[in-house]
């Protein structure tokens, strides 16, 4: 049997949760967040191990789960935002399932994100220029890492499922 490995990247409030959800459900394969293996792991939530261990610590667990979870065999995997910032999980990400880059404006992101008190880089005085700051330093590292990209920015749930499903299937044939 042919392994099945997507791996969703892209900025917080691109949808990748939610997306990789129905889109695990769809092709029947189990869902992983990373951001919740790594709270599941250490009992600790995402804000509480980047207060304690800093971003750089946070960065480390989030490699190791990385590199274990694009190792199984079937799945759909939902990366944290920064996770593209590490050059190990950039090149297992790329070498190891077909990566899909979720694509949203930083205005996109700053509506959907900015009621949530659970994104420790977006505490700040200005989290849209945060936004802004980090989409302009990460959006060439999606860019490198992605297989195809997709916008998350118009259109709903489906609409994006029928996209990744179409050209993900595109890609399985010409391999």
């Amino acid at each position: 049997m042919r392994s099945t490995r997507i791996f969703l990247i892209g900025p917080m409030g691109a949808g990748k949760t939610t997306v990789g959800k129905r889109l695990a459900q769809l092709l029947e394969l189990p869902f992983y967040d990373s951001d919740k293996v790594i709270e599941e792991r250490t009992g600790a939530t995402i804000p509480l191990i980047f207060d304690i261990e800093g971003e750089a610590g946070f960065r480390r667990r989030e490699t190791a789960i990385i590199d274990e979870l694009t190792q199984l065999d079937q799945l759909v995997l939902a990366t944290g935002g920064g996770a593209i910032t590490v050059e190990d999980n950039r090149r297992h990400l790329r070498e190891r399932g077909t990566v899909v880059y979720l694509e949203a404006s930083v205005d996109k992101q700053f509506e959907r994100t900015r009621r949530d008190r659970n994104r420790p880089l977006l505490q700040t005085e200005d989290p849209k220029a945060r936004l802004q700051a980090l989409f302009e330093q990460r959006q060439p590292l999606y860019q490198q890492t992605a297989h195809l990209v997709v916008s998350t920015e118009r259109g709903n749930a489906r609409h994006i499922l029928n996209t990744i499903m179409r050209q993900v299937g595109a890609l399985d044939e010409s391999d």
